[in-house]
Parts: C-alpha cells; sequence; structure tokens
C-alpha cells in the first residue's frame, strides 16, 4: 500500500512517515508533485537487487566459491591529466 504525504506533513509526523514506510512506500510530494519516496531498508535493498557492492554482488553468485579475487581498494593516487 502506498501512502502519500507532503513536505510539510513528513516533517511534524516523522515518526509516523517511518511507521508507514514499515508498510509499503511513501511518497513525498513537495508542491503536490512526487518528490521523494521512502523505504524501508529491506525495501530498498530488494529493489537494489539485495547487494550493496561490488564484492557482495559478487558472492552471491552460485559456483564462485572457487574464485579467488580482491576487491581491496589501491593505495595509489590517481595520475594527474595532462593536457597538450
Amino acid at each position: 500500500m502506498v501512502m502519500t504525504m507532503t513536505s510539510r506533513e513528513f516533517n511534524q509526523h516523522t515518526n509516523a512517515a517511518k511507521s508507514a514506510a514499515l508498510r509499503g512506500p511513501v511518497v513525498v510530494t513537495d508542491r503536490g508533485r512526487p518528490g521523494h519516496v521512502l523505504l524501508s531498508y529491506s525495501a530498498y535493498l530488494s529493489l537494489a537487487g539485495g547487494a550493496t557492492t561490488v564484492a557482495e554482488a559478487f558472492a552471491a553468485l552460485p559456483d564462485t566459491s572457487d574464485i579467488e579475487a580482491d576487491f581491496g581498494r589501491s593505495s595509489e593516487l590517481p595520475r594527474a591529466a595532462e593536457f597538450d
């Protein structure tokens, strides 16, 4: 069930909006037009595919247990661009 709130209602009743987001999306309008959507974190993860990083997405793939991958971050700074 989708609930709609004005920006003013959202600002005045944030806890009610958060509670409503547990039951379904909450559309927050700005001057009568949809501006934002408040979702529960589990609903967001469902829409995002459940993975929040490349490493998590890779780990979620089937039959990848025998593949070694290093998703660490490089400590090297990027090179400056050269313009002619």
